[in-house]
């Protein structure tokens, strides 16, 4: 007697079309840890690199992505790890992390303060040069824009310089990013953004600018992955989470540009408001950025952007 699995009891059955659609949720929350497959674009070596359950399965060479951004973590991580963080830190627990950037984790094995505002850690020049020992990141949930029916869903991890900043010359880090985006009215979910390595920083730095809005259709598409168990899971904060460094041979193909989609290049810094700072005591000073006057439509507020290359 064979010992394969079959997948129906009746032989003779075929798979129908509308059956061929990929696993839902429900599967997914019943497979348990198996169902998580990790997929994540990882930054390592200012270098696009898909990684699935640890493996790097593909990489992608160019200097720049367009993504949409369906979800992201609420609040800032932190980890830190005891003594110069290295290659060997990678895929150990930090002795000491905080989920949310307010408190350290009930898991942590070393917590270093009862606040993170407070800890010694976050003060500029704990750690290597002028840097704080304990680290920041943010969490996104990404699908790739040059096929965003049928991409999965990914996640992104920034660090601190990738998330706090000032405009330069139209480069934006994320923070600057959301708030030009939602200075305009719109929302950072509802556009294609690019997400480009800044070559004038020594280590991974990412910058974003807006490329174009989504259709009424990718929209829809959007917002359900964006609700989806995989974007739950790409942007819960996994502390051990590391990348293997055995590189793959397959390259993925770079996104096709669609000539007659308008694309909006490096936008102008927000013209400053007021002399006022805002600074967030756990986080890096930011300076308040001034909210643009709201756009009668759609097209006024993108051909505002411009095209600068």
């Amino acid at each position: 007697m064979s010992n394969d699995i079959v997948l129906f009891r009746d032989k003779n059955a075929t798979l129908p079309l509308h059956l061929t659609r990929g696993v839902d949720d429900l599967t997914k929350s019943l497979m348990g840890g198996g169902g998580n497959t990790g997929k994540r674009i990882s930054i390592m070596g200012g270098v696009w690199r898909m990684i699935v359950g640890g493996e790097e399965l593909a990489k992608i060479e160019d200097r720049s992505i367009d993504v949409v951004i369906v979800s992201a973590a609420a609040k800032n991580s932190r980890s830190f790890y005891e003594g110069a963080y290295s290659e060997e830190s990678k895929g150990k627990l930090p002795d000491c992390w905080s989920n949310d950037g307010v408190k350290p984790d009930a898991k942590a094995n070393s917590p270093q303060h009862n606040s993170c505002v407070g800890c010694p850690q976050n003060v500029a020049g704990s750690g290597q040069g002028t840097s704080r020992a304990c680290r920041f990141s943010r969490r996104l949930a990404v699908v790739m824009a040059n096929d965003i029916h049928n991409s999965e869903v990914y996640q992104l991890v920034l660090p601190a310089q990738s998330i706090f900043g000032k405009v330069d010359g139209g480069k934006m880090p994320l923070e600057a990013y959301a708030n030009f985006i939602g200075g305009n009215g719109l929302s950072i979910s509802s556009i294609v953004t690019e997400l480009k390595f800044d070559t004038a920083s020594a280590t991974p730095k990412i910058i974003f600018r807006a490329v174009r809005p989504l259709s009424e259709d990718e929209m829809e598409v959007v917002i359900e992955k964006g609700k989806s168990q995989d974007a739950t899971q790409a942007i819960t904060f996994n502390p051990a989470q590391s990348d293997k460094s055995k590189p793959a041979p397959v390259a993925i193909a770079a996104p096709q540009v669609v000539e007659e989609a308008p694309v909006f290049r490096d936008a102008p810094a927000p013209k400053a408001q007021s002399k006022k700072e805002v600074e967030v005591a756990e986080e890096p000073v930011v300076r308040a950025k001034p909210k643009a006057e709201p756009a009668k439509d759609l097209e006024d507020v993108l051909s505002a952007w411009g095209d600068d290359e």
